[in-house]
Protein backbone atom coordinates (compact mmCIF):
# COMPACT_ATOMS: atom_id res chain seq x y z
CA UNK A 1 0.00 0.00 0.00
CA UNK A 2 1.31 3.53 -1.28
CA UNK A 3 -1.22 5.75 0.23
CA UNK A 4 -3.00 5.31 3.65
CA UNK A 5 -5.77 7.58 4.21
CA UNK A 6 -7.12 8.60 7.92
CA UNK A 7 -10.01 10.24 9.69
CA UNK A 8 -10.52 11.54 13.32
CA UNK A 9 -13.80 11.48 13.95
CA UNK A 10 -14.08 13.99 17.22
CA UNK A 11 -16.64 15.71 19.07
CA UNK A 12 -15.93 18.94 17.42
CA UNK A 13 -13.71 18.86 14.20
CA UNK A 14 -13.43 15.73 11.68
CA UNK A 15 -9.93 15.75 10.40
CA UNK A 16 -8.49 13.57 7.65
CA UNK A 17 -4.97 12.80 6.50
CA UNK A 18 -3.05 10.80 3.48
CA UNK A 19 0.54 9.37 4.56
CA UNK A 20 3.10 8.09 2.24
CA UNK A 21 4.33 4.55 2.89
CA UNK A 22 7.40 6.23 4.59
CA UNK A 23 4.50 7.85 6.62
CA UNK A 24 5.53 11.30 5.68
CA UNK A 25 2.30 13.19 5.83
CA UNK A 26 1.32 14.22 1.98
CA UNK A 27 -2.25 16.33 2.53
CA UNK A 28 -4.06 17.23 5.70
CA UNK A 29 -7.57 18.95 5.98
CA UNK A 30 -10.21 19.39 8.56
CA UNK A 31 -13.56 20.46 8.92
CA UNK A 32 -16.63 20.98 12.06
CA UNK A 33 -18.05 18.04 13.11
CA UNK A 34 -21.99 17.89 12.31
CA UNK A 35 -23.27 18.62 15.90
CA UNK A 36 -25.96 15.60 16.43
CA UNK A 37 -26.51 14.96 12.98
CA UNK A 38 -25.59 11.13 11.96
CA UNK A 39 -26.42 11.38 8.40
CA UNK A 40 -24.33 14.91 7.80
CA UNK A 41 -21.52 13.31 10.00
CA UNK A 42 -21.25 10.13 7.34
CA UNK A 43 -21.39 13.12 4.27
CA UNK A 44 -18.86 15.10 5.84
CA UNK A 45 -16.62 11.87 6.47
CA UNK A 46 -17.36 11.22 2.80
CA UNK A 47 -16.38 14.74 1.46
CA UNK A 48 -13.18 14.88 3.50
CA UNK A 49 -12.25 11.43 2.38
CA UNK A 50 -13.05 12.27 -1.16
CA UNK A 51 -10.64 15.40 -0.80
CA UNK A 52 -7.78 13.93 0.74
CA UNK A 53 -8.16 11.27 -1.64
CA UNK A 54 -7.79 13.46 -4.95
CA UNK A 55 -5.25 15.42 -2.94
CA UNK A 56 -3.10 12.64 -2.51
CA UNK A 57 -3.55 11.01 -5.75
CA UNK A 58 -4.62 8.13 -4.04
CA UNK A 59 -6.77 5.33 -6.28
CA UNK A 60 -10.26 5.55 -5.82
CA UNK A 61 -10.09 1.91 -4.28
CA UNK A 62 -7.71 2.87 -1.61
CA UNK A 63 -9.19 1.99 1.99
CA UNK A 64 -9.63 4.31 4.56
CA UNK A 65 -9.41 3.88 8.59
CA UNK A 66 -11.49 5.81 11.01
CA UNK A 67 -10.91 6.56 14.94
CA UNK A 68 -14.11 7.21 16.39
CA UNK A 69 -15.56 8.53 20.40
CA UNK A 70 -16.78 5.35 20.98
CA UNK A 71 -16.56 1.36 19.18
CA UNK A 72 -18.21 -1.43 17.21
CA UNK A 73 -20.20 -4.04 19.14
CA UNK A 74 -18.77 -7.48 17.92
CA UNK A 75 -22.63 -8.87 18.79
CA UNK A 76 -24.43 -6.16 16.78
CA UNK A 77 -22.30 -4.57 14.86
CA UNK A 78 -23.86 -1.29 15.50
CA UNK A 79 -21.92 1.72 17.68
CA UNK A 80 -21.94 1.72 21.66
CA UNK A 81 -19.98 3.52 24.00
CA UNK A 82 -19.39 6.82 21.89
CA UNK A 83 -20.03 10.28 23.71
CA UNK A 84 -20.72 11.58 20.55
CA UNK A 85 -24.48 10.03 21.11
CA UNK A 86 -25.18 10.39 17.68
CA UNK A 87 -23.57 7.53 16.15
CA UNK A 88 -25.19 5.22 19.09
CA UNK A 89 -26.83 2.37 17.63
CA UNK A 90 -26.07 3.07 13.88
CA UNK A 91 -23.42 0.94 11.46
CA UNK A 92 -20.93 3.10 10.63
CA UNK A 93 -18.70 0.89 8.99
CA UNK A 94 -21.25 -0.28 6.39
CA UNK A 95 -22.72 3.48 6.41
CA UNK A 96 -19.25 4.57 5.49
CA UNK A 97 -18.20 2.04 3.17
CA UNK A 98 -21.90 2.23 1.01
CA UNK A 99 -20.88 6.48 1.40
CA UNK A 100 -16.85 5.97 0.10
CA UNK A 101 -17.40 3.05 -1.56
CA UNK A 102 -14.22 1.81 -0.11
CA UNK A 103 -13.33 -0.42 2.07
CA UNK A 104 -13.36 0.99 6.19
CA UNK A 105 -11.94 0.11 9.33
CA UNK A 106 -12.86 1.74 12.65
CA UNK A 107 -11.16 1.43 15.91
CA UNK A 108 -11.90 3.60 19.03
CA UNK A 109 -9.86 7.03 19.07
CA UNK A 110 -7.44 6.44 21.97
CA UNK A 111 -6.84 3.07 19.95
CA UNK A 112 -5.54 4.56 16.83
CA UNK A 113 -3.07 7.05 19.47
CA UNK A 114 -1.68 4.04 20.43
CA UNK A 115 -0.89 2.85 17.37
CA UNK A 116 0.27 5.97 15.83
CA UNK A 117 2.19 6.08 18.99
CA UNK A 118 3.86 2.18 18.65
CA UNK A 119 4.16 2.43 14.88
CA UNK A 120 6.29 5.29 14.35
CA UNK A 121 5.92 7.59 17.48
CA UNK A 122 7.78 7.17 21.16
CA UNK A 123 6.71 3.49 21.83
CA UNK A 124 9.17 2.29 18.63
CA UNK A 125 11.09 -0.42 19.50
CA UNK A 126 8.09 -1.25 22.83
CA UNK A 127 6.69 -5.15 22.02
CA UNK A 128 3.93 -4.25 24.21
CA UNK A 129 2.52 -0.53 24.75
CA UNK A 130 0.11 1.13 26.26
CA UNK A 131 -1.35 4.58 25.01
CA UNK A 132 -3.24 6.43 27.62
CA UNK A 133 -5.24 9.41 26.85
CA UNK A 134 -5.79 11.77 29.48
CA UNK A 135 -7.66 14.36 28.32
CA UNK A 136 -11.94 15.59 28.66
CA UNK A 137 -12.22 12.08 29.02
CA UNK A 138 -9.63 9.03 30.29
CA UNK A 139 -8.84 6.21 27.79
CA UNK A 140 -5.77 4.17 26.53
CA UNK A 141 -5.29 1.46 24.06
CA UNK A 142 -2.70 -1.56 23.69
CA UNK A 143 -0.40 -2.69 21.05
CA UNK A 144 1.44 -5.72 20.86
CA UNK A 145 4.15 -6.28 18.30
CA UNK A 146 2.90 -3.51 16.54
CA UNK A 147 -0.68 -4.86 16.12
CA UNK A 148 -3.47 -3.12 18.15
CA UNK A 149 -5.84 -5.36 20.85
CA UNK A 150 -9.41 -5.33 20.49
CA UNK A 151 -10.57 -7.96 22.76
CA UNK A 152 -13.44 -10.16 22.77
CA UNK A 153 -16.15 -7.21 23.27
CA UNK A 154 -13.92 -4.22 21.57
CA UNK A 155 -12.90 -2.46 24.92
CA UNK A 156 -9.50 -3.53 25.21
CA UNK A 157 -7.34 -0.15 26.70
CA UNK A 158 -10.62 1.13 28.56
CA UNK A 159 -8.65 1.23 31.75
CA UNK A 160 -11.13 4.71 32.84
CA UNK A 161 -13.76 2.95 33.44
CA UNK A 162 -12.48 0.66 36.16
CA UNK A 163 -12.57 1.96 39.75
CA UNK A 164 -9.25 3.74 40.87
CA UNK A 165 -7.34 1.17 42.91
CA UNK A 166 -6.69 1.42 46.45
CA UNK A 167 -8.58 4.07 47.44
CA UNK A 168 -7.46 6.22 50.77
CA UNK A 169 -8.02 8.43 53.18
CA UNK A 170 -5.72 11.37 52.18
CA UNK A 171 -3.29 12.74 54.54
CA UNK A 172 -6.23 16.02 55.14
CA UNK A 173 -9.11 13.72 56.26
CA UNK A 174 -10.76 13.80 52.98
CA UNK A 175 -11.46 9.91 51.79
CA UNK A 176 -11.73 9.27 48.38
CA UNK A 177 -14.44 6.34 48.93
CA UNK A 178 -16.85 6.22 46.81
CA UNK A 179 -15.57 8.71 44.68
CA UNK A 180 -17.20 10.92 41.80
CA UNK A 181 -20.13 9.92 39.90
CA UNK A 182 -19.43 8.79 36.31
CA UNK A 183 -21.64 9.13 33.08
CA UNK A 184 -20.86 5.61 32.86
CA UNK A 185 -23.44 5.25 36.12
CA UNK A 186 -20.58 3.97 38.82
CA UNK A 187 -18.79 5.79 40.90
CA UNK A 188 -15.03 6.29 41.58
CA UNK A 189 -13.73 5.54 37.64
CA UNK A 190 -10.62 6.59 37.18
CA UNK A 191 -11.82 9.13 34.48
CA UNK A 192 -13.22 10.66 37.56
CA UNK A 193 -9.99 11.79 39.42
CA UNK A 194 -7.78 11.93 36.23
CA UNK A 195 -9.33 13.55 33.34
CA UNK A 196 -9.33 17.14 33.26
CA UNK A 197 -12.27 18.15 34.92
CA UNK A 198 -11.63 15.60 37.26
CA UNK A 199 -8.72 17.49 38.33
CA UNK A 200 -9.84 20.40 38.35
CA UNK A 201 -12.53 19.51 40.58
CA UNK A 202 -10.12 18.26 42.84
CA UNK A 203 -8.49 21.53 43.33
CA UNK A 204 -11.99 23.13 43.46
CA UNK A 205 -13.21 20.94 46.34
CA UNK A 206 -10.11 21.33 48.28
CA UNK A 207 -9.61 25.21 47.89
CA UNK A 208 -13.20 26.48 46.75
CA UNK A 209 -11.21 27.72 43.51
CA UNK A 210 -12.00 26.33 40.28
CA UNK A 211 -9.24 26.40 38.03
CA UNK A 212 -8.88 24.99 34.42
CA UNK A 213 -6.13 22.00 34.74
CA UNK A 214 -3.54 23.72 32.62
CA UNK A 215 -4.07 25.99 34.91
CA UNK A 216 -3.29 23.95 37.76
CA UNK A 217 -0.40 22.55 36.08
CA UNK A 218 1.25 26.41 35.71
CA UNK A 219 0.54 27.16 39.52
CA UNK A 220 2.55 23.96 40.38
CA UNK A 221 5.19 24.71 37.94
CA UNK A 222 5.50 27.63 39.35
CA UNK A 223 5.75 26.69 43.36
CA UNK A 224 1.84 27.60 44.10
CA UNK A 225 1.49 25.66 47.21
CA UNK A 226 -2.01 24.52 46.46
CA UNK A 227 -1.15 23.75 42.74
CA UNK A 228 1.63 21.55 44.31
CA UNK A 229 -0.47 19.99 46.66
CA UNK A 230 -3.10 19.39 44.02
CA UNK A 231 -0.78 17.63 41.12
CA UNK A 232 0.79 15.88 44.09
CA UNK A 233 -2.72 14.04 44.91
CA UNK A 234 -3.08 13.64 40.85
CA UNK A 235 0.28 11.80 40.54
CA UNK A 236 -0.26 9.33 43.49
CA UNK A 237 -3.84 8.70 41.66
CA UNK A 238 -2.24 8.37 38.44
CA UNK A 239 0.88 6.44 39.67
CA UNK A 240 -1.70 3.79 41.22
CA UNK A 241 -3.98 3.76 38.43
CA UNK A 242 -0.94 3.02 35.58
CA UNK A 243 0.53 -0.01 38.50
CA UNK A 244 -2.49 -1.71 38.08
CA UNK A 245 -2.33 -1.62 34.18
CA UNK A 246 1.32 -2.97 34.73
CA UNK A 247 0.39 -5.69 37.04
CA UNK A 248 -1.86 -7.19 34.25
CA UNK A 249 -0.37 -6.44 30.57
CA UNK A 250 2.94 -5.20 32.29
CA UNK A 251 4.06 -2.67 28.89
CA UNK A 252 7.39 -2.06 27.76
CA UNK A 253 6.20 1.54 27.54
CA UNK A 254 3.42 3.44 28.45
CA UNK A 255 2.68 6.61 26.27
CA UNK A 256 0.68 9.48 27.63
CA UNK A 257 -1.73 11.72 25.27
CA UNK A 258 -4.48 14.11 25.95
CA UNK A 259 -4.00 17.90 27.13
CA UNK A 260 -2.48 16.16 30.57
CA UNK A 261 0.46 15.07 28.95
CA UNK A 262 1.91 18.20 28.62
CA UNK A 263 2.61 17.85 32.30
CA UNK A 264 6.02 17.62 32.26
CA UNK A 265 6.24 16.74 35.77
CA UNK A 266 4.97 13.49 35.41
CA UNK A 267 7.37 11.68 33.55
CA UNK A 268 10.07 12.02 36.58
CA UNK A 269 7.61 11.74 39.56
CA UNK A 270 5.16 8.97 38.12
CA UNK A 271 7.78 5.95 37.67
CA UNK A 272 9.18 6.73 40.77
CA UNK A 273 5.56 6.63 42.84
CA UNK A 274 4.53 3.46 41.14
CA UNK A 275 6.62 1.40 42.10
CA UNK A 276 5.32 1.05 45.70
CA UNK A 277 1.77 -0.54 43.84
CA UNK A 278 3.87 -2.58 41.24
CA UNK A 279 3.78 -6.48 42.18
CA UNK A 280 7.66 -6.74 41.25
CA UNK A 281 10.95 -5.70 43.40
CA UNK A 282 11.52 -3.65 40.25
CA UNK A 283 9.50 -1.90 37.63
CA UNK A 284 11.64 -0.78 34.70
CA UNK A 285 8.34 -0.16 32.37
CA UNK A 286 9.25 3.45 30.39
CA UNK A 287 6.59 6.46 30.86
CA UNK A 288 6.64 8.59 27.66
CA UNK A 289 5.41 11.79 26.30
CA UNK A 290 3.62 11.47 22.60
CA UNK A 291 5.63 12.09 19.76
CA UNK A 292 2.64 13.08 17.31
CA UNK A 293 0.69 15.54 19.63
CA UNK A 294 -3.23 16.29 18.81
CA UNK A 295 -2.00 14.39 15.55
CA UNK A 296 -1.87 10.87 16.86
CA UNK A 297 -5.50 9.64 16.55
CA UNK A 298 -5.66 10.64 13.05
CA UNK A 299 -2.48 8.80 11.96
CA UNK A 300 -3.60 6.07 13.63
CA UNK A 301 -6.21 5.47 11.92
CA UNK A 302 -4.26 5.54 8.78
CA UNK A 303 -2.12 2.70 10.01
CA UNK A 304 -5.32 0.66 10.28
CA UNK A 305 -4.47 -0.70 7.28
CA UNK A 306 -0.82 -1.81 7.48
Amino acid sequence: MTIRLGIDLGGTKIEGIALDRHGSEIVRSRVPTPGGDYDATVRAIRDIVEHISNESGASNSTPVGVGIPGATSPKSGLIKNANSTCLIGHPLDRDLENATSRPVRLANDADCFAISEAVDGAGVGGGTVFGVILGTGVGGGIVIDGRLLQGRNAIAGEWGHNPLPWMQILEDGHDERPGPDCYCGKQGCIETFLSGPGLSRDHEQAYSAHRPSKDIIELADAGDADGLATMARYENRLARALASVINIIDPDVIVLGGGLSNADRLYERIPKLWQAWVFSDVAENQLLKNVHGDSGGVRGAAWLWD
